[in-house]
């Protein structure tokens, strides 16, 4: 399935190249400069690596690592020139690649943002994590929704982060707006490791969808980033995966054109088209209703779980950030979705 890797592409496939990119130490502007630079020579290694390659993937945190620091001098914004050398490297190159970048924020903490960048320089995707790592990470709540967007040989993109993919609606949000193949990328440490596969495989089969997702790796000297690049298929089989070696890029060739094969063929097991349609058999187009309290609730504004009362950890205290005094925005517009 995965054609060696993407060395023998066939006329369908979109080959997608995972970096376990070495965890960088970044505290200075200086090594942040010099963090963007090395992100842009590793496109050129993936396009020397292989010349199939549609989209090089990079891991959350590439560029500011994992400090979590949000010191204004490390963060980067949208028309400054870390993304503008991420832009050129693609142009350069001729290849797409998914970045990560800690944005800043004028109107409050910086936003964890990704971006997916064509092979003519132009940001195709930008989104802002929507579920920060509670209570570790400060960043602000995304506010711009899941995004999808036109990728490499008539793929369908979406990019959620790290966090993000343990809650299954993110990615039934992704295969609903017509995500093909989820990208997830991530800086987690060993302790996730298990629940990190499980939950990459449980995205794809869930959705009928592909899932290709890619850890920092290595040592920063405080933290071990685990690597753990994996493509998992749209029933769930691991297509490939890499393992803890820092820098390796893990390819392979992905075929939307089966997911749609499957989303449009499939009777048991199309969960997506079921979620809505259930008892099909038995009643005309199935039972179009939405029997899920929590759905409801949080319409509403009343989510609440039934052990709310023995919560304990509400806030990032724990974690030694001051508890906060604003209130949520609400969503805004994507500059990119007119």
């Amino acid at each position: 399935m995965s054609g060696l890797g993407g060395l023998n592409k066939s006329a369908h496939g979109v080959v997608v190249g995972l970096v376990q990119l070495q965890l960088p130490v970044v505290e200075t502007p200086a090594q942040l400069k010099a963090q963007a630079e090395r992100i842009c020579w590793m496109v050129g290694k993936a396009r020397r690596n292989q010349g199939t390659m549609d989209l090089v993937v990079f891991p959350e945190y590439a560029l500011q690592g994992l400090s979590m620091s949000t010191a204004d001098e490390l963060m980067v914004s949208l028309d400054g020139p870390e993304v503008a050398s991420f832009r050129a490297a693609c142009v350069q190159h001729r290849i797409w690649g998914c970045f990560s970048i800690m944005e800043r924020n004028p109107g409050g903490n910086p936003y964890n943002t990704g971006l997916i960048i064509d092979d003519q320089g132009a940001i195709r995707l930008y989104y802002r994590k929507l579920h920060p790592w509670v209570p570790v990470e400060a960043w602000e709540p995304g506010n711009m929704g899941i995004p999808v967007c036109d990728g490499p040989n008539g793929s369908k993109l979406a990019l959620i982060i790290c966090h993000d993919g343990m809650f299954p609606e993110m990615a039934r949000e992704a295969a609903y707006k017509g995500a093909e193949i989820i990208l997830r990328t991530a800086g987690y440490t060993a302790p996730i490791r298990h629940a990190w596969k499980i939950t990459n495989q449980a995205n794809a089969f869930q959705n009928l969808a592909i899932t290709a997702s890619v850890c920092l790796c290595g040592s920063d000297g405080s933290f071990d980033s685990m690597g753990e690049g994996m493509f998992c298929n749209f029933d769930g089989t691991v297509i490939t995966e890499g393992g803890g070696r820092p820098d390796e890029i893990i390819t392979a060739e992905l075929r939307p054109d089966l997911v749609r094969e499957a989303r449009a063929g499939w009777g048991v097991e199309n969960n997506p088209y079921q979620l809505w349609h259930r008892g099909y058999v038995a009643v005309q187009g199935g039972a179009q209703d939405c029997p899920y309290t929590f759905m409801h609730d949080m319409v509403a504004g009343r989510y609440k779980l039934p052990w709310d009362a023995s919560i304990q950890v509400r806030d990032g205290t724990p974690c030694g950030f001051a508890a906060p005094t604003r209130a949520y925005r609400g969503p805004e517009p994507n500059p990119l979705e007119g």
